[in-house]
């Protein structure tokens, strides 16, 4: 891991490093197109401020929105399960509570909390632009589009992660040792994300369930809807006003995000994750405010049993980007969808210790850390995680 660490930094950091810090621009490149990121005069960053007419197309679009964004809010509870009190809150957060225990019980959670103590994860995925809109026109892109590539995912539990994902030949990686996240990309390098330490979405998507049950712990029950043929109770998360005060920086403002979980009132499965974030950057160049909308709206399926364990070995994602401001001729909605499966998954792996999940060294270095917090362009740091 290391070695690919060192690999990935060794792009010219003191070219890059005044780029944004934003998710959308955060997808890596292959190596020997550095050159052709700097000549693309109307490339992602036109996109993003709406001077780009023609659907977008560049893989670090997909890897920065579906790459590895994160959940609204951190987890605060990393003690036993078996913590969750239903008797003591709100009507609403206790009828959460009682559904994330039916959860625990139908996934096997509290066995993953007693026996497990690490987790490793791979699996191949697909993502694609399905369609690209502006205010006077509609781009339907082809099927054959669509990028391959595959993932893996390392836990040492409760709060260690690290992953790496590639498509086609691209890799983004982020990771966290317990104390901050972390993202390395080929041409930016490794830089810490803003805000507090919060849990990967892709885990969420069927893969930790110990994470799930303790980030939808604290949700509110908002009522049942159906979701194709299962009746689901739904849990709402809202992140507040300190932790998106703490994930805005600069000119750019996390204004809310929110998250949805539809719980199978049949199985008490996790069936499906409807993710809602909004932000907004002021362009210096135009002197306008850019709303940037972002919702991500996840199906899991293909449930397995695995040690004991029951996760969800497939899915499906649609994002929508909206994006709008003070011109409308400058409104654009863009889809993005991606299918994954999962290959393999390993229990209790030797040797994998918490050294593993070390943030690269500069990561960790307070002046670098500041010094890409004062130079990054507000106007493209899109916040999607």
């Amino acid at each position: 891991m290391k070695l690919k660490k060192k690999r990935s930094n060794g792009a010219n950091m003191d070219v890059v490093v005044g780029e944004a810090l934003g998710p959308l621009m955060e997808g890596p490149v292959p190596e020997g197109h550095i050159e052709e990121l700097y000549e693309d005069t109307c490339g992602v960053t036109c996109w993003m401020k709406g001077s780009k007419r023609r659907p977008p197309t560049d893989p670090r679009l997909l890897l920065g929105v579906l790459g590895c964004p994160l959940a609204p809010v951190p987890v605060f509870c990393t003690g036993p399960l078996s913590n969750l009190s239903i008797t003591i809150v709100p009507l609403e957060a206790s009828s959460a509570q009682y559904i994330v225990q039916q959860y625990i019980a139908a996934t096997g959670a509290m066995k993953l909390q007693s026996l497990m103590r690490n987790c490793y994860t791979s699996g191949k995925v697909k993502m694609m632009f399905s369609q690209y809109e502006t205010a006077t026109r509609l781009f339907k892109l082809p099927v054959k589009s669509a990028d391959n590539g595959w993932f893996t995912l390392w836990h040492l539990y409760p709060n260690k992660w690290h992953m790496e994902l590639t498509l086609e030949g691209s890799m983004i990686q982020s990771g966290s040792d317990g104390h901050l996240v972390w993202r390395c990309t080929p041409w930016l390098g490794a830089h810490a994300l803003t805000g507090p330490v919060r849990p990967l979405r892709r885990a969420l998507q069927g893969l930790d369930p110990l994470a799930a049950a303790r980030i939808f712990g604290n949700a509110h029950c908002v009522g049942e809807k159906r979701i194709g043929d299962e009746d689901c109770f739904v849990l709402k998360l809202v992140a507040d006003p300190s932790t998106l005060s703490d994930r805005s920086d600069g000119s750019s403002q996390v204004i809310r995000h929110a998250l949805f979980g539809y719980f199978s009132q049949r199985t008490g499965w996790l069936v499906y994750l409807e993710d809602k974030h909004l932000s907004r950057v002021h362009v210096s160049e135009s002197n306008e405010n850019v709303y940037w909308e972002t919702t991500i709206e996840s199906t899991l399926r293909d449930y397995k049993v695995v040690d004991g364990i029951t996760l969800s070995h497939a899915g499906h994602s649609v994002v929508t980007l909206l994006r709008y401001g003070d011109e409308a001729t400058s409104h654009t909605r863009t889809r993005i969808e991606e299918t994954w499966s999962i290959e393999e998954v390993a229990f209790n792996v030797p040797g994998l210790t918490p050294e593993f999940f070390i943030p690269p060294a500069e990561v960790s270095s307070p002046g670098l850390t500041k010094y890409l917090h004062l130079h990054s362009k507000p106007d493209v740091a899109l916040a999607s995680g």
